[in-house]
């Protein structure tokens, strides 16, 4: 078996290893591929390993040997499934390897604007608290959770681990799923999606990206949110309309938002999030602590040695 990987370089950049698949067959791994490399790089291959290469028709017609792809990754956009289902090719993902990392990133954004912990340690690396006439200062609004309300639209496993993690700090936590109120944890308040949005302090979104959820936050539910309310994103770009984001920061109609995904990615330069006022945004690491990768890479061998056993595992 001819085993390639085409972007290896965004689980691995160089703290782990892949020699452990090199059992399974013969292995080839490229940093990063780009659309053009493709079916150059595939054409021996039997199962290829992405993460965000794109593979569809075009690919699968010129790709006669593949019959396996695993995708690096929890979402499975970049593949044409149904094609390659035509083409008799199994594909599959990694599910729920990187619950507690999103998270804790969750809360880290939650943390950096409410405390502004690096903007206050900044300052005082370049001396403002040595030039201080007081002994403590602040310019920024400093924001206790306790008591307030955090909304979780979607309550799967990352965003049941932020109820939890809310629920500690205090906050009082609301959800709108699809799950009965009597399936709820303790204390977590089913709502109606614009009366979470009216009612909710902070509101993180967990919820996958279908054409349902495309522009789920727009400007009309921004327009219901409190003009002191936090918006966090750590699911898909896409979720949110981000000009209208943008609008609603700039006008002060929200208080600030933590972003760890966009629409493109990487952003284009101009991209209006980018610059909007306490737009709090980090590179899609969410996912990526070392724990995380590893338990990514731990679930990627299983799944081609399940293949490879022939019952294959986590088939989406």
């Amino acid at each position: 078996m001819t085993i390639i990987i085409l972007d290896g370089h965004a689980l691995n950049p160089g703290d782990l290893s892949y020699d452990r698949l090199e059992q399974y067959g013969t292995l080839k791994v490229y940093d990063r591929t780009a659309p053009d490399q493709v079916i150059a790089r595939a054409k021996d291959a039997d199962a290829l390993l992405i993460n965000k290469v794109v593979l569809g028709e075009r690919e699968f017609a010129q790709l006669p040997r593949l019959r396996y792809i695993g995708v690096q990754a929890t979402g499975y956009n970049v593949v044409d499934v149904e094609a390659a289902r035509r083409h008799g090719i199994v594909v599959t993902n990694i599910p729920a390897y990187s619950t507690p990392s999103v998270a804790q990133m969750v809360m880290a954004h939650l943390l950096n604007i409410t405390q502004s912990v690096g903007y206050y340690a900044q300052q005082n690396r370049a001396g403002r608290w040595t030039d201080s006439p007081d002994f403590c200062y602040w310019d920024s609004p400093l924001i206790e959770l306790a008591g307030k309300q955090m909304g979780i639209i979607g309550f799967g496993r990352t965003g049941s681990a932020v109820a939890h993690l809310a629920q500690a700090f205090g906050m009082k936590v609301a959800a709108y799923t699809s799950k009965p109120q009597e399936s709820l944890p303790e204390g977590v308040e089913k709502l109606p999606l614009d009366a979470l949005f009216a009612t909710s302090d902070v509101v993180s979104l967990h919820c996958p990206l279908t054409p349902d959820t495309h522009h789920l936050v727009n400007a009309e539910r921004l327009a219901l949110m409190k003009p002191t309310a936090i918006l966090i994103n750590t699911a898909r770009g896409p979720i949110v309309d981000e000009q209208a984001l943008a609008y609603a920061l700039n006008s002060g109609a929200l208080h600030a938002a933590g972003i760890d995904v966009l629409c493109e990615e990487p952003p284009l330069a101009g991209s209006p999030l980018l610059t909007a006022r306490n737009s709090f945004i980090t590179p899609h690491i969410a996912w990526a602590t070392l724990e995380a990768r590893t338990r990514l890479l731990d679930i990627c061998e299983a799944n081609l040695r399940a293949f490879i056993e022939g019952h294959p595992q986590n088939v989406v």
